[in-house]
């Protein structure tokens, strides 16, 4: 089925939501993962580093980290959702695996929002 010919209920269903946030949190990752590499180059400079490291006390960059911690939680957690239900089958359950995924990814950046301030 083409994501074209998907029905207004079909989208509605918490599968499909945990699947398009298992999505975005991927490609979330995948966005900052080449910054992450270009700060840990920065390191072999000492100016250029303390810079970055005055510049990553902004909150604003501290709210973004607490983002990407969030998402690499939700997209681990999806991930193993979307293992247990395709090995287990657990079809029943999905509901449960989806509402653990986000609560086990909004919990983790929110702890580490916290910790962060």
């Amino acid at each position: 089925m083409s994501a074209a010919g998907l029905t207004r209920a079909s989208r509605a269903h918490w599968g499909f939501v945990a699947a398009m946030v298992h999505r975005l949190s991927g490609l979330a990752l995948a966005i900052f993962l080449p910054l992450h590499f270009l700060s840990l180059g920065l390191a072999f400079e000492r100016e250029a580093f303390d810079g970055f490291i005055a510049w990553s006390n902004n909150p604003m960059v501290k709210l973004s980290e607490a983002f990407l911690v969030a998402a690499l939680a939700v997209h681990f957690a999806g991930g193993l959702r979307l293992l247990a239900v395709e090995f287990f089958g657990l079809t029943r359950a999905q509901s449960i695996w989806i509402a653990s995924a986000f609560a086990f990814g909004v919990g983790a950046g929110l702890l580490f929002l916290l910790r962060a301030f």
